[in-house]
């Protein structure tokens, strides 16, 4: 799994590569714990897998942006994370975009 962080003006982004799991879930929580901004676009295009730790840890960022006045972003789900999302309902929980520039600028509306 690859996690590379970025900003795009006041949105903190970031990008995950390959299985979202329980090895890497404690990695991007303590991402979280230095944002530097509370708007978080997490682009999935990459993670071809992701488990309930996954899941959890996307729950926690979401609660902490929102704690600190911001909000998280999801974009790029591919099909096997696609359907991860709708079999747990969580598609409900948070805005999911095609891409990069809908997610940031979905901040604006």
């Amino acid at each position: 799994m690859a996690l590379n962080t970025r900003a795009l003006g006041n949105v903190s982004v970031l990008d995950l590569q390959g299985r979202f799991d329980a090895h890497i879930a404690p990695a991007v929580i303590e991402w979280y714990g230095r944002l530097p901004t509370a708007q978080v676009v997490v682009n999935l295009a990459g993670v071809t897998f992701m488990d309930s730790s996954a899941l959890a840890a996307l729950t926690g960022g979401m609660k902490r942006c929102r704690q600190r006045g911001g909000d998280m972003r999801l974009y790029a789900l591919q099909q096997p994370v696609q359907v991860i999302f709708e079999l747990t309902r969580m598609y409900r929980a948070f805005e999911i975009f095609a891409t990069e520039a809908e997610a940031v600028a979905s901040f604006t509306r």
